[in-house]
């Protein structure tokens, strides 16, 4: 590293440090180029992504696919609102109506997760005339204000609560009776994640998805599944939701359905479409043909490479590897496909960080115990059998005492 390189990465750290909004955990490292499973800082050093964007690469960083689509879209037309139709967003539609389940055939189009959890409680509102919401404990479901009412970790609702909507009830997750004894004749939908994502990487029994879609029906509440992050391959399946054979009223999507291009989607029945009123709701950028493009060839690339394939077999290697490994440290390995948290007995933040600055593997937090991994799902073998490594070395090497306070984030990731 030059000195020139050492005062250029210097001067970014700083910029964004005085001028954003100071909402974010950052770390002392500046990323500027990424492919596959690959980033690299402005230093050329490489690094092994188990972060993924958080789960949005799982095409790969760069996807010459999406890459393509977004270059020949950009010198096309970027901006169209959705009043005026257009040929790539009609393609778009399409192409995610085909591989979705049967019965999910209208889509309001929007930019983010959240933007698609705030749509989902809208049409929710509309279609059942009710407004009460089940969530769940340990759930997920967004920052945003309307978001936020569904998710549980205080250190998010906590500073909101005065403006937050307080008609949510939050059950256990997994516990059928407890979900019975919510869901009455005035609740609009029970929203719940396949998998816990934020809360430790925490898959549903197919069983408790089943009993949830059977109690919704039967009290004549929608069930919303928010495959934010599941969604898209990462499982092992299409959608999580495919696990377990359950259709829903409802879905949330976004992450990785462009490739990276920002994007998000509420999918949904003909019939919740059709009780909410034109003008209801609606979105400047959502549908716009720069992310169409982009998700085209992302869909489309996941079909071709049966991604969801490569990620239920890759998951399964990781996943049986992590257990072999003989640390006394390690509680539990759970996950789904390439979604995947490893539980340990003492605080996961150490680890993490010595991962990042020894190893060259970035990884994520899920809870202060559990290391959560979301490698693109185009990961090699190679680069697996690395980060396995890796992580047993640390596992070996860190004492939690001895690593610096300021080199420990205690950090939970937007989802």
């Amino acid at each position: 590293m030059t000195a020139t390189q050492s005062n250029t990465q210097s001067n970014w750290l700083d910029t964004e440090n005085r001028l954003d909004s100071g909402v974010y955990n950052k770390h002392a490292v500046v990323m500027v180029r990424a492919e596959n499973a690959t980033v690299w800082d402005s230093e050329g050093r490489a690094y092994i992504d188990c972060v993924g964007g958080y789960g949005v690469a799982n095409v790969g960083h760069s996807n010459p696919d999406v890459v393509k689509a977004v270059q020949e879209q950009a010198a096309t037309l970027m901006v169209m609102p959705q009043t005026l139709p257009n040929d790539k967003r009609a393609e778009f539609l399409e192409e995610l109506v085909s591989v979705l389940p049967e019965g999910l055939e209208r889509v309001f189009l929007c930019n983010s997760g959240t933007e698609a959890m705030e749509a989902a409680k809208k049409f929710a509102v509309a279609a059942t005339g009710r407004s009460k919401f089940i969530a769940f404990k340990r759930g997920f479901s967004g920052r945003t204000l309307g978001a936020l009412s569904l998710t549980w970790e205080p250190k998010y609702r906590e500073p909101f609560m005065g403006v937050l909507d307080q008609n949510v009830s939050f059950v256990t997750y997994g516990n059928v009776e407890e979900l019975r004894a919510a869901v009455d004749a005035d609740t609009a939908a029970v929203i719940m994640e396949p998998v816990q994502g934020e809360g430790g990487v925490r898959p549903a029994d197919v069983e408790f998805i089943r009993a949830a879609r059977e109690i919704t029906r039967e009290q004549g509440a929608l069930l919303i599944l928010d495959e934010i992050q599941t969604g898209f391959c990462r499982t092992g399946k299409m959608f999580a939701m495919e696990h377990a054979g359950v259709v829903p009223d409802g879905v949330t999507l976004a992450k990785a359905m462009a490739g990276g291009v920002p994007i998000g989607a509420f999918a949904m029945t003909q019939d919740v479409a059709n009780r909410m009123p034109k003008g209801g709701h609606g979105t400047t950028f959502g549908g716009n043909p720069l992310a169409m493009a982009a998700g085209i060839a992302a869909i489309r690339f996941m079909k071709r490479e049966r991604l969801w394939e490569q990620a239920e077999e890759k998951g399964r290697y990781f996943m049986d590897r992590l257990r072999a490994i003989p640390s006394s440290k390690i509680r539990e390995v759970r996950g789904q496909g390439l979604m995947i948290g490893v539980e340990l007995k003492e605080k996961s933040a150490p680890y993490i960080t010595a991962l990042e600055h020894e190893e060259g593997v970035l990884t994520l937090q899920a809870t202060p115990l559990v290391v959560r991994f979301l490698p693109p799902l185009t990961i090699s073998y190679e680069q697996i059998d690395q980060v396995l490594a890796a992580f047993e070395r640390v596992l070996t090497s860190v004492n939690p005492r001895e690593v610096p306070a300021a080199e420990v984030r205690e950090e939970k990731q937007t989802e």
